[in-house]
């Protein structure tokens, strides 16, 4: 079967960075003056990261001023419309529960083989952490559990290499999790209780899709929120091999197009052509991002984002990522935040000056961000 290729787009325009930026703030709701329901905000930026809960409030609040921690944690342990596991990056996110499989069957197989490599380093051969996660599903046989309620239940049940590999790791659930067994429940770190999926959200209703069009989907939605951008920029989001990666350009057909953008053979949706060309090049969009928003980690270089000379003050050691000052798409600074009884100390830290009407109107962010924290605002600023 002859194998399709991207389309090339019929007269290639160099895109500038304005116009880029604006495509992408649009799609990641930090243009909007109507606001977006959080589970639309979470499917339409592919997931938002909840290595830190308290981050993940803000993610979602900055795009919708309206949206409370109480509205999230209504709909992780109530409607149960958004759900938190570890996905792309091995890293935590919340996604729509109905898109949970999507991201499971795109994400499995590197995800264990990851694992099963760890494990094998131990000693631990396939066919045991196929029994270790048999074994973990039976513990959950009574309900939801946390982390030491899962060792308990399995260390005299295993053998010696396995209990040695439980002393040297952090989630012995990881296989689980990956395959979609598990979910997280509510608590974080070592009081986290884990969930099974099949008692939670049910059974899939449908068919599982196959990893590659699952693959293939899931580069499609990076590239409605992110793009335009390239395979490597997609692997690098996703946490999935290049080898993977490169035959789903073919896959996904005349849907794509490649572009000239940031970087040579760069690839758009083919019915995004249109709007990027259509953004006005002045936004005028400031925003206070907080730790680990998702519009700071989908590319694998961020010349993009900010100059290299600052790139420490945000992306720092052990993947700490920064607040920042976003600027009609740009980090223009850093910024934190300390709470008391009655007041938020706000402090901003300007990569270069700024207008008044700039600084007036991060000003009026971190007032709004005193009205969620139902504190007084102290704001203060450096360069």
């Amino acid at each position: 079967m002859k194998k399709l290729r991207a389309s090339k787009a019929p007269a290639k325009t160099p895109f500038s960075p304005a116009q880029i930026h604006a495509f992408r703030l649009q799609r990641h709701h930090l243009l909007d003056r109507s606001s977006q329901d959080l589970v639309t905000i979470c499917r339409d930026l592919c997931g938002v990261q909840a290595q830190v809960m308290s981050a993940a409030y803000l993610q979602l609040w900055t795009r919708n001023h309206a949206v409370t921690r109480k509205h999230v944690e209504d709909a992780l342990w109530q409607t149960r419309t958004l759900i938190k596991t570890s996905l792309m990056r091995q890293t935590l996110h919340l996604v729509p529960s109905d898109e949970f499989w999507l991201y499971i069957s795109a994400l499995r197989s590197c995800r264990i083989a990851g694992a099963l490599r760890v494990m094998a380093r131990c000693g631990i051969a396939r066919e045991e952490a196929d029994s270790l996660t048999s074994l973990i599903m039976d513990a959950f046989s009574l309900g939801p559990l946390g982390r030491a309620e899962i060792t308990a239940a399995l260390r005299p049940k295993v053998s010696k290499r396995v209990r040695a590999w439980m002393k040297k790791v952090w989630s012995i659930v990881r296989i689980p999790i990956a395959e979609g067994l598990l979910c997280y429940g509510s608590g974080e770190g070592n009081e986290v209780k884990f969930i099974r999926t099949d008692q939670w959200l049910g059974k899939p209703g449908t068919k599982l899709i196959s990893e590659a069009e699952a693959q293939s989907s899931l580069l499609c939605k990076y590239l409605r929120a992110y793009g335009p951008a390239t395979l490597n920029d997609f692997a690098h989001w996703a946490g999935i091999p290049i080898t993977q990666v490169r035959p789903l350009q073919a896959l996904s057909g005349d849907q794509l197009f490649e572009v000239d953008a940031e970087k040579d053979h760069c690839l758009l949706l083919r019915e995004d052509l249109k709007l990027l060309k259509s953004k006005p090049a002045n936004t005028g969009s400031v925003r206070l991002l907080p730790h680990f928003d998702p519009y700071l980690l989908a590319h694998r270089e961020k010349d993009h984002l900010l100059e290299r000379k600052h790139y420490k003050r945000v992306y720092r050691n052990q993947g700490w990522i920064s607040p920042v000052v976003l600027i009609n798409g740009e980090i223009a600074g850093v910024w934190r935040y300390e709470t008391s009884s009655r007041q938020i100390d706000i402090a901003v830290e300007l990569f270069e000056p700024m207008s008044k009407k700039i600084r007036a109107q991060i000003e009026g962010q971190a007032r709004a961000l005193g009205e969620l924290f139902e504190r007084t605002p102290s704001i203060s600023f450096r360069s």
